[in-house]
């Protein structure tokens, strides 16, 4: 609840929409309680054939009279003997005749009103309130109207903020808290999650305001007719709020348990769409597609019981609500059928009910009924909601493990030397990958990086760009630690080009731009030449505006790389990383990545990730990882390789 109150926090930065929004309930409640206690005026007009002045007339005739009796009553006790019994009674009878002169004479204003503004014949009254009652409802679902779009604002204003937020925490963490909840599991969070959590706000501004309001207005309507009535009618109401209570709690953990069904369900769809090319090379869509379904019948399994206990809230409210309308039935038409103002001893009312007050009465309990039943679903809405908000705020308070230094330093202009001293990573503590690794770059150095697969060639680049920290040791530049620079100066000063080229499906301008978004086009054309991709750009029908496709699929592998690569020199960085980036390309794409490299590298610093020979020969230092260590190596290309 804590964190949903969280969410709810949000929304109230929305304080002027709120407002309309909460003026537009209480229209809509004070009206829907208006127009059912019109049918007080229309049932006794039509019985009585009078209208409603001659009806207050008479009323007020009653009043008079009963005020005159007890003055009369209260003149015979004074003139009684002095007994403390009838000091009391005295009081008591004074008590009762103010509050008849003040009932008298707000009778008698509201007698002057009536003659003035309403009409005098029994028809045009019904008339009148008639047209009054359409007037209500069209004000009345004009208010609803309002109040859903200000709610709908709300909500989906305090949504946005929060799946933007999910978005920039998903942008901001380091790789290991990334890692921890993977794409599917934020894709879920910010689509399916998010839009519980707007239901669930949606309910509370909306649904647990106006119909507890709409449930009020029947309320104090009815208690004006018989407040002991009312009363008697709400016996069953404790029972009720309890069994609610209990149903909701055991709701709330079966939504809980649905949103983590959920996250495993969108892993299989992204992991099994995401490799539909081996899905289908290994001929695995028989297993797949049972794993999908395993995945999918879990969920159903628990959506199933949480709707099942959903159901039982609307039974336990309607039954409720129909034993409200039951007993206050019972007991008003008892009363009206014996003219009677009590019932088994228990005092219901001053005066005897009349037909058109019983009407009224059971109308405003029905008026109750509805809006009780439809708060069900509101509670349940809720429900969704605190399940949301409690998996989605855990999120939102994660801390990368990553950050940038209180007081930055500030990057040298030139980086005259990387330097690894004494490194031990590894991720997870039972394998360190490096072990006191030692390593000098100097400036304009073009080093080759070889070793077995998963020795740390990588790792030595995810530390230099400070993607991940080392357990121990010292990753500098010129002399300074990583750790001490603001992080996104650091990664600036780097350009990736890995194995898989990550292209976005925009077009080719798009994607080279991306390595520096305020270049201009003649820049961007300039890097793509130098990378010698624009021939086979040219070539294409749209030419820089072609669309590549998700992930680049509608190019080459070869395309791909120089298209990257492109992108890599646009950026202008001073450290130009190329991690595998030939290993899976064509002899000639191959030749032309390195007449662009051969070009682009003369006054930069080069570090190539790489198990060709080709590569290797543009190398003039040459490092093996082996055992955790770095050493220098100077053989042949083919050896080192």
């Amino acid at each position: 609840m804590k964190l949903f109150l969280r969410a709810v926090k949000e929304g109230l930065r929305y304080w002027p929409a709120l407002i309309g929004a909460v003026l537009c309930s209480i229209g809509v409640a004070v009206l829907w309680g208006a127009n059912i206690a019109a049918l007080f005026p229309l049932i006794e007009t039509t019985l009585s054939g009078h209208s409603i002045q001659e009806y207050h007339a008479e009323r007020l005739e009653g009043l008079r009279e009963t005020l005159a009796s007890r003055e009369l009553e209260l003149q015979a006790l004074s003139a009684a003997p002095d007994e403390a019994a009838t000091k009391t009674e005295i009081e008591s009878l004074q008590m009762r005749i103010g509050i008849d002169r003040a009932s008298v004479d707000s009778g008698e204003w509201i007698q002057t009103k009536l003659e003035t503004w309403l009409p005098e014949g029994p028809f045009a009254t019904v008339v009148l309130v008639a047209s009054l009652v359409m007037v209500g409802t069209m004000l009345r679902v004009l208010f609803m109207m309002t109040n859903a779009t200000l709610i709908a604002y709300v909500t989906q204003s305090t949504v946005r903020d929060i799946r933007s937020r999910l978005f920039s925490k998903a942008l901001d963490l380091d790789r290991t808290r990334f890692h921890e909840l993977g794409i599917s599991g934020y894709q879920a969070q910010i689509t399916h999650t998010s839009d519980l959590l707007a239901m669930g706000i949606t309910n509370f501004f909306s649904g647990a305001i106006t119909e507890p309001l709409r449930i009020l207005s029947c309320l104090i309507g009815a208690f004006l007719v018989s407040w002991r009535l009312t009363l008697a009618s709400l016996v069953l109401a404790p029972l009720a709020a309890y069994l609610v209570i209990s149903l909701n709690r055991r709701v709330r953990g079966l939504s809980v348990r649905l949103l983590d069904r959920s996250l495993g369900f969108h892993h299989v769809i992204l992991e099994v769409l995401g490799g539909h090319h081996t899905v289908q090379a290994n001929t695995m869509e028989p297993f797949e597609r049972e794993r999908f379904h395993d995945a999918t019948g879990q969920m159903k399994q628990t959506a199933m019981l949480a709707t099942f206990y959903n159901s039982l809230a609307h039974p336990i409210t309607e039954l409720f609500g129909m034993g409200m309308l039951c007993i206050g039935m019972v007991v008003s038409s008892y009363l009206v059928l014996n003219q009677a103002t009590s019932i088994f001893g228990i005092p219901m009312c001053d005066e005897p009910l009349s037909l058109p007050a019983m009407t009224v009465f059971f109308g405003l309990l029905i008026g109750a009924a509805d809006p009780l039943r439809k708060f069900s679903g509101v509670v349940n809405g809720i429900n969704n909601g605190m399940a949301a908000a409690g998996i989605l705020y855990p999120v939102l308070d994660r801390q990368s493990t990553i950050t940038d230094p209180e007081f930055p330093e500030s990057l040298p202009a030139q980086i005259k030397q990387i330097e690894l001293r004494n490194v031990c990573f590894g991720y997870n503590e039972s394998h360190l990958v490096l072990r006191g690794a030692n390593l000098k770059i100097d400036y304009r150095d073009r080093i080759a990086v070889v070793g077995p697969n998963g020795c740390g060639k990588s790792t030595l680049v995810n530390l230099l760009c400070r993607y991940y920290e080392p357990q121990s040791g010292l990753v500098l530049i010129n002399g300074t630690p990583v750790c001490d620079y603001n992080i996104s100066e650091l990664r600036s000063r780097f350009a990736l080009v890995s194995q898989q080229a990550e292209l976005f499906n925009e077009s080719l301008l798009h994607n080279i731009r991306y390595g520096r978004w305020d270049a201009c086009e003649e820049e961007i054309y300039a890097a793509a030449r130098l990378a010698r991709a624009d021939d086979f750009i040219q070539a294409l029908p749209d030419k820089y505006h072609t669309v590549v496709g998700s992930n680049g699929h509608r190019l080459s592998g070869g395309q791909r790389q120089r298209v990257a690569l492109a992108r890599a020199f646009l950026r202008n960085a001073e450290v130009l990383v190329l991690d595998e980036a030939t290993s899976q390309i064509d002899v000639e794409s191959e030749r032309l990545i390195h007449e662009a490299l051969a070009e682009y590298g003369r006054d930069r610093t080069i570090i190539f990730i790489t198990h060709r020979e080709s590569t290797l020969s543009l190398a003039t230092r040459v490092v093996r990882i082996e055992d955790g260590q770095i050493k220098e190596i100077a053989c042949p290309a083919s050896q080192a390789a």
